[in-house]
C-alpha cells in the first residue's frame, strides 16, 4: 500500500451562513472549535443543509490520492451507528481501504458542522464524538507497516488515549508526515507539535499561519530558516502567494493558479497535502510534486465541500 492514513473519522454537514451568525455565536472565522453534542445540535437546529458527506482531514486526502489511482488505507474511530455506516459507505465507494472494524459505542460517530460565509471562507464546529477515542488497540499494525507512508492529521494529537495511539502508529511506520491541521491545535499543542516536527516526522504539512505559530516566528524568513536548520521537509501553503517547500537547503516554490471562481475554501489543503504526496510516492520532482497539490486544491474551492467527483 502507498500511503496509509489515520484521522478522525468525521461527518461533515455543510452549510451557508451569513459573516453575523459567526460573530452572534462567538466563532473564530476560518478556524475550528470543539463542542459537546448539546452544544453541536443547538448550532444546527436554526440551519439548513447544504450537504452531507464523509470527511476528516486526512480522510479527505486520502480520497485525493486513491482518485488519483493511488492504493490507499484509512484508519478512523467511528461507531456503528446510522453515520459510522455512512462514513465507510463513503471511503468503500471511493476505492479506499478502511482498516477499522466498527461496533457499537458509548459515543457515536463524530460530526463537524462546516459553515461557508459568502467570502467562501469556512468556520468549522466540530463534535468529536467516538473520533476522539481512538486508542491503540485501533491501531492496525500490519496496515501500518505495509504502508511506504503513515499520514497523520494534527486534529487527531491529544493527551491520553489519542497520543497512545498516535506514538504506536509513528513507532510502527516506514515514514511519516503530518498535517498541522489548524491554528487552534498548534496554539493548543505547541511544545508537542514542535518535538514532532523537530524529531519525529519526515514530512510536516503547514499554513504560513500553523509554522508561524508554532515556531513563534517574527516574519517568513524565520520560518525558512527554522526549516532549513532541522532538515526535513516542510511543505507550506500560503493561499494566493502559492506553496513551496523546504528540503534541506533547498527551498522550491509553486505559484497559486488565478482567475479562480471560489465558492468553499473547505478542503484546500487536505487536497493539496494528497496531491503533494501523490507526486512524492511516484518520483516526481519536489517542484511537480508542489504543482499537482496546487492543481488539487484549485480544483476543490471551486466545488461545495471537501471532496473531488
Amino acid at each position: 500500500m502507498k500511503i496509509l492514513g489515520i484521522g478522525n473519522a468525521i461527518v461533515d454537514v455543510i452549510c451557508k451562513v451569513e459573516d453575523n451568525f459567526i460573530i452572534q455565536n462567538n466563532l473564530t472565522k476560518s478556524t475550528m472549535k470543539l463542542v459537546n453534542e448539546a452544544e453541536f445540535k443547538k448550532l444546527l437546529f436554526t440551519l439548513k443543509i447544504e450537504e452531507t458527506v464523509s470527511g476528516g482531514s486526512v480522510a479527505n486526502s486520502i480520497v485525493g490520492l486513491s482518485q488519483l489511482g493511488n492504493k490507499v488505507g484509512f484508519i478512523g474511530k467511528v461507531s456503528d451507528d446510522n453515520l459510522g455506516n455512512k462514513y465507510e459507505e463513503g471511503l468503500r465507494k471511493e476505492n479506499v481501504q478502511f482498516f477499522y472494524k466498527k461496533k457499537k459505542e458509548l459515543i457515536p460517530t463524530g460530526t463537524c458542522l462546516i459553515l461557508i460565509t459568502p467570502d467562501s471562507e469556512r468556520t468549522m464546529v466540530t463534535f468529536l464524538g467516538t473520533a476522539g477515542k481512538i486508542n491503540e488497540n485501533d491501531i492496525d499494525s500490519n496496515a501500518v507497516k505495509n504502508s511506504e507512508i503513515l499520514f497523520l492529521e494534527g486534529y487527531l494529537w491529544d493527551e491520553g488515549e489519542p497520543k497512545k495511539a498516535f506514538d504506536k502508529a509513528i513507532r510502527e511506520s516506514n515514514k511519516v508526515a503530518m498535517s498541522l491541521s489548524d491554528l487552534f491545535c498548534v496554539e493548543r499543542h505547541k511544545p508537542n507539535f514542535l518535538e514532532l516536527v523537530r524529531n519525529k516526522l519526515d514530512i510536516t504539512f503547514a499554513n504560513e499561519q500553523e509554522i508561524t505559530s508554532l515556531i513563534d516566528a517574527k516574519n517568513f524568513d524565520d520560518v525558512i530558516n527554522f526549516s532549513k536548520k532541522i532538515d526535513k521537509l516542510i511543505v507550506i501553503t500560503r493561499g494566493e502567494k502559492g506553496a513551496l517547500a523546504v528540503n534541506k537547503n533547498e527551498v522550491i516554490e509553486c505559484y497559486a493558479k488565478n482567475n479562480l471562481k471560489i465558492k468553499d475554501l473547505t478542503g484546500a489543503g487536505d487536497l493539496f497535502a494528497g496531491g503533494f504526496l501523490h507526486g512524492l510516492i511516484n518520483n516526481k520532482s519536489m517542484k511537480e510534486s508542489l504543482e499537482i497539490g496546487t492543481e488539487m486544491s484549485s480544483k476543490v474551492i471551486q466545488i461545495i465541500g471537501a471532496r473531488l467527483n
